[in-house]
């Protein structure tokens, strides 16, 4: 395949018009590496790599959470149809007997391999149960409990050792020896906490190195009281996940964090749950009712509760409605997610030598025209 005169976003962050050329499944350097070419024209269109999402929960009226192949599999047909090539879907606050059974069904589904026209699954996002009762948002309550070394174990082994990331609430009993003896086997992300910029400063210290959805579930940042948010802008090697919905974030906070942490160091996710794609109306997260009203996600008593929005709308969002320019918008949903979760080498970026994930967007709008997945039109 080779697609023309697109204005290609490139490795060092920048749009240059030029043509990509893909040999199989992957990215060539040259017109004489491709046999039989299939010719797409991009004129008008930027090309972007395929983006990742390591923070969502479901889509068409599946979670992850379900437990079966059929919703990792609709899940990732969904996303792969939204530019979403790679996939970390998250875990809710639930039973170990109910997140081993997830475990055991994402191994199983891992080990298969990429499904045809699905986004690739990487692993897991644990989001729970080592939260704080204080910030639960809509994590379920009943099964809150510390950090265990033995239960986090248990549920990493079922799982075949894909557990990317996991949120903890550090100032629980047992957290910063956990994030000690932990954070070299997975990507240790405060989350639902209500720690103070000293116990979170600790965390990062012991090896904690990313914030779930910054601002929700934790501490505000203020001027006697910086929380959470205050710690990561201090630890250079800190990353913070961003929810650009329109619902979760005021697009002047958002503005300001990026001011504030650059575009190195921002990951932008959906938080999407089982809504996404689908109508308003009646739904659930984590074994919760959910009321669900254009891009509001709410409990009953008002929590919002995930998005219903993917992740390149997100992005569109945050460019088009938030002010943020859009080589720093695809870098953190591209770059930086495929970098936090180590599959950089193969995905994130249009060079010769990755998978060619290719989404084609309309320069006017940003509206979306074409997925390559795997180099196939998809």
């Amino acid at each position: 395949m080779i697609i023309k005169n697109a204005s290609v976003y490139t490795e060092n962050g920048i749009f240059l018009t030029k043509d990509i050329y893909i040999s199989g499944n992957r990215f060539t350097e040259c017109e004489e590496q491709v046999r039989d070419a299939q010719i797409i024209d991009a004129s008008g269109c930027y090309a972007i790599p395929g983006l990742t999402d390591i923070h969502f929960h479901g889509c068409m009226g599946y979670d992850f959470c379900d437990g079966t192949r059929e919703a990792i599999d609709a899940m990732a047909a969904y996303e792969a149809s939204v530019g979403v090539t790679n996939i970390v879907p998250a875990t809710m606050t639930l039973s170990e007997e109910m997140l081993l059974g997830i475990c055991q069904t994402a191994r199983a589904y891992k080990e298969e391999g990429m499904q045809e026209k699905k986004a690739r699954f990487h692993g897991i996002n644990m989001e729970g149960p080592f939260v704080s009762h204080a910030k639960k948002g809509a994590q379920n309550g009943a099964y809150i409990q510390n950090p265990s070394l033995a239960v986090f174990d248990r549920l990493n082994d079922a799982s075949g050792n894909c557990v990317k990331l996991l949120a903890i609430a550090p100032e629980e009993e047992g957290a910063m020896e956990f994030i000690e003896k932990r954070h070299g086997q997975t990507v240790i992300s405060l989350a639902h906490t209500s720690a103070d910029y000293d116990t979170a400063m600790r965390a990062f210290e012991k090896g904690a190195s990313h914030v779930t959805h910054l601002y929700n579930a934790m501490n505000p940042y203020t001027h006697r009281a910086p929380g959470p948010i205050g710690a990561a802008a201090d630890t250079s090697e800190a990353e913070v996940e961003l929810i650009c919905d329109g619902v979760h974030i005021h697009p002047a906070a958002v503005r300001t964090t990026f001011k504030i942490f650059g575009d190195d160091r921002i990951i932008l996710i959906s938080d999407s749950m089982r809504a996404a794609g689908l109508e308003d109306g009646d739904y659930t997260l984590g074994g919760q009712d959910v009321k669900v009203t254009g891009n509001l996600a709410a409990l009953s008593d008002g929590t919002i509760a995930g998005s219903v929005t993917n992740l390149l709308d997100c992005m569109r969002t945050a460019v088009l409605f938030m002010g943020i320019p859009l080589e720093s918008a695809v870098k953190c949903a591209a770059v930086n997610p495929a970098r936090s979760v180590g599959i950089y080498a193969e995905h994130g970026s249009i060079s010769a030598g990755k998978k060619a994930d290719v989404i084609l967007l309309k320069r006017d709008g940003l509206t979306l025209q074409q997925v390559i997945l795997d180099g196939q039109l998809l």
